[in-house]
Formats: C-alpha cells, structure tokens, sequence
C-alpha cells in the first residue's frame, strides 16, 4: 500500500501519475484540513475536494480547483445581487459542497468524503487529516489576515511575518495508513500549510519513521511551482529553496527529489537525508507524472 500526504496543490499533478501506476486499492491519500472552512454558506475543504476531483478525473487542471468544464452562473448571479462571493465556486462543485455541509449536520468530515468519494466511484481511500477545525492566520505586514484573505482578497501581496495555527487531533485511519504502507510519499504541496499540519499531529512523526519516506521539493530554486510557500517558508526561519523544505522532513525522510535545477544542492541535502535524486519535477504533461511516479515507487520497493 501507497500513502500520500496532500495539499490542494502540487501534489494532485503526481497523484495523476501514481493512480496509474498503483492499484486504486492499494492508494490512501491523506489530505491537509488546515485551510477548511465555510463560505457562501456552505463547507469548503478544498484540497479534499481537488484531491477527490483528481482521482475521479474531473480536476479543473487550468487552476487545480473546482471542476473541470464547470459553469458559475450562480457565481455571476450572487455579483450581480451585490455579494461580492470570496472564492468562485462552480455550480456543479458548489453542489458537491452543498452535499458536504448537509452530510456534516449527521457525519463527521471523514465519513462525509467517504460518502461523496464512493458516490464518485473511488475506490482509493481519502483521508482527512483531521475531523477538527484549526483556523490558520497569517501575520503581515499588514496585520493579521486569515489565510484565503491574504490569498484571494490580497493575492498573496503582503510580506508575512508568520503563519499561525494550532494542533489538531489526527482522524481515525491516518496512523494506521502511515503503520501499514510499503511507503509514504510526501507529494510537492506547501511545506508550511499544507504538509506540516499533517506530521505535526500527535503520532505522525512516529510512524513515519517506521515506513519509507520519500519527498518531492515543491521549490526550483527559491521559487515555489505554486503558491505562497516561499513566503511562509522565510517567516518560519527556514530558506526558501529545496534545502529548507527536506530541513522540516528530515527526522523521518529516507528519498528526496529535487529538480535537475538544484543539483548544486545535491550534496548539501545528503550530508542530512540518505538518498537524493535529481529528477524532473515540473510535471506538465501526463509522461512526466507517470514517470516521475514509477520511479519513486520502484526506488521505495527496492529499499524494502
């Protein structure tokens, strides 16, 4: 068995390319909660859903959130009314949102994505990593912002000073699936908000430590492939680049992968971490995901 620790981000790309190399049943992806919360209305977990929506092939692939070929015709009507709507949510995804926040009056988050995976046909198992709410504020220059404030409203503009949130109890499943993997694979989501939450949870670290771990920077350079992290990343104290990324990891990883652009940290990242490979990481076409998902699977399998 696979495990996967997942943001909304990034890490979906490589998930493409694993769930073609590993049998369904054999995948458990365990997906970051941090950022969960309502709008318009209705619960949001959206890296739940991106990841749900990849499995099930209906990812919207141009913005890696929502579904592909949604339309927003609630969206337009609720501007146009005056509500000025955070997020754009599409009316097919804002369905399945709908479902979400009625299943949660009855089911907790875990049974409810177990609900709407199965009525999606998906037959890996999709973990949330926590059935708890955690609030996630980002200090900057401009005060205290929640997180989608600071990356919608602001587009992630103002200098950060430091992400601030609480722990969360894991959800029933995540230790077992960690204790029961060949290997876990940390996919290249933001560091920061989206994979530290998951392994700073009581137990996490533990046992990962008793399974292959192999992690893909999400960094070329200083530059993150998505997202705010090389932000978040500096205000934590850590460098913005492939070294400060495997730095958070390395109580518990055996493989990184970095991109063929910083092997110039090759050697800095081995004298820390036991194996690092250089590979291509920016996975555009479904070639590069598959391939890049063999070989982390075949490296994990053969240390074993």
């Amino acid at each position: 068995m696979i495990s996967v620790l997942s943001g909304g981000t990034g890490t979906p790309k490589l998930l493409q390319g694993i769930k073609e190399v590993v049998r369904a049943e054999d995948l458990t992806v365990i997906v970051n909660t941090l950022e969960n919360d309502y709008f318009s209305g209705v619960y949001v977990s959206a890296d739940v859903d991106t990841v749900m929506y990849t499995l099930a092939d209906l990812v919207n692939e141009d913005v890696w959130y929502g579904r592909r070929d949604d339309t927003f015709i609630t969206h337009e009507c609720l501007k146009k009314l005056g509500y000025a709507e955070l997020l754009r949510i599409g009316d097919l995804d804002r369905g399945l949102k709908i479902h979400k926040t009625e299943l949660l009056k009855e089911h907790s988050l875990s049974d409810a994505v177990e609900i709407q995976k199965n009525s999606l046909g998906i037959k890996s198992r999709i973990i949330p990593m926590s059935n708890e709410d955690c609030e996630v504020k980002i200090d900057t220059d401009m005060g205290i912002m929640s997180f989608h404030d600071f990356l919608i409203k602001y587009q992630s503009k103002p200098a950060v000073n430091d992400v601030i949130y609480g722990n969360v109890s894991a959800c029933k499943g995540v230790i077992d699936s960690i204790k029961s993997s060949q290997q876990v694979i940390i996919g290249p989501s933001n560091p920061i908000t989206s994979i530290m939450p998951i392994i700073q949870m009581k137990g996490v670290v533990k046992a990962l430590k008793k399974v292959h771990v192999t992690s893909v920077s999400p960094f070329i350079g200083e530059g993150c492939v998505s997202g705010p992290a090389a932000k978040f990343m500096k205000a934590k104290g850590y460098e913005s680049n492939c070294v400060g990324v495997f730095e958070i990891y390395k109580e518990f990883l055996n493989h990184a992968i970095i991109h063929t652009n910083d092997e110039k940290y090759k050697d800095t990242i081995e004298d820390f971490i036991p194996q690092v490979s250089v590979e291509n990481i920016i996975l555009d076409t479904m070639e590069d995901k598959i391939g890049l998902a063999r070989k982390i699977i075949t490296k994990g399998m053969n240390v074993l």
